[in-house]
């Protein structure tokens, strides 16, 4: 039996994410589908903890990810 394929999804080469556009939104309309599978407390942790990049700040209530950065981790991680 063969499983289906997530749909693939295109990512712009340059820019920034913010982090719902990271992992996800169920309550956006339309929804957000997650690049990384990870609850936000998961990901803010790994983010201390080195195994993700660090955030980059873009006004006083603003952070954001370069999305080199973080296409770098999807491929790291195979996700």
């Amino acid at each position: 039996m063969t499983h289906p394929q997530p749909p693939t999804i295109s990512l712009p080469a340059t820019g920034f994410f913010r982090l719902k556009q990271i992992i996800g939104d169920k309550s956006a309309s339309p929804p957000i589908p997650p690049l990384i599978p990870v609850s936000k407390s998961s990901f803010w942790l790994a983010v201390k903890e080195g195994r993700y990049p660090q955030p980059v700040r873009l006004g006083k209530r603003t952070t954001a990810w370069r999305v080199a950065d973080i296409i770098a981790l999807i491929d790291r991680m195979g996700v």
